[in-house]
């Protein structure tokens, strides 16, 4: 059964031609998802989007998230990447995550939210402690709007606190983190193949 994957980077530099370490950390789950046989359509730079604040799935004209949370929903599977800022997810995350907040009231006939039978996974790049955190934010907010998270569903590089080196200016990618992506493509593509073929009753 082919399954797809798409990626949305939340780093704060909404220009796409600035290089990002959540961009980094998202080519490295993009090539263990490849060796599952899992294909990543597009990594997608949501601050370069114009996604207005609310909780809506349309805050009206020149809203970017209506056409964005179209091809979310088009996906199995939902790379979530972002920094950590300030001990926590940053800002342009939260606000997906706030529009997100939609999907409680737009639920089918059997009360299942469009995101049912859909898998999220995190990755996660920061100079400072807050992963775990971070993660949790994410987790927590995504279940609550109908996604399913896997086993193992976070891969993060933190760098040294206040230090100058990013995850992007690393030669190599971490041993550990090559082995945790391995794991989170691993589970998200088993479970997503599995809410594919026997959707959640609702």
């Amino acid at each position: 059964m082919a399954l797809k994957a798409l990626a949305i980077n939340c780093t704060l530099k909404f220009n796409p031609g600035e290089a990002s370490s959540s961009d980094a950390m998202i080519a490295v789950l993009e090539q263990a998802f490849a060796e599952r046989q899992v294909s990543i359509t597009e990594t997608v730079r949501v601050a370069a989007l114009t996604i207005r604040p609310g909780v809506t799935s349309d805050e009206g004209d020149g809203d970017d998230w209506p056409a964005l949370r179209e091809k979310i929903l088009a996906h199995d599977i939902l790379i979530f990447g972002g920094p950590i800022w300030m001990g926590q997810i940053g800002s342009v995350a939260k606000r997906v995550l706030e529009r997100m907040d939609a999907f409680l009231d737009e639920t089918d006939d059997a009360g299942r939210m469009p995101s049912y039978g859909k898998v999220a996974v995190a990755a996660i790049v920061g100079n400072e402690d807050g992963a775990h955190f971070s993660s949790a934010q994410l987790f927590q907010a995504l279940n609550d709007v109908g996604w399913t998270i896997p086993a193992v569903a976070a891969c993060y590089w933190v760098g040294e606190a206040m230090g100058s080196t990013d995850f992007k200016d690393l030669d190599e990618t971490p041993e550990m983190v090559a082995k945790t992506a391995k794991m989170v493509a691993g589970n998200a593509a088993h479970l997503a193949g599995l809410l594919k073929s026997a959707p959640y009753p609702g």
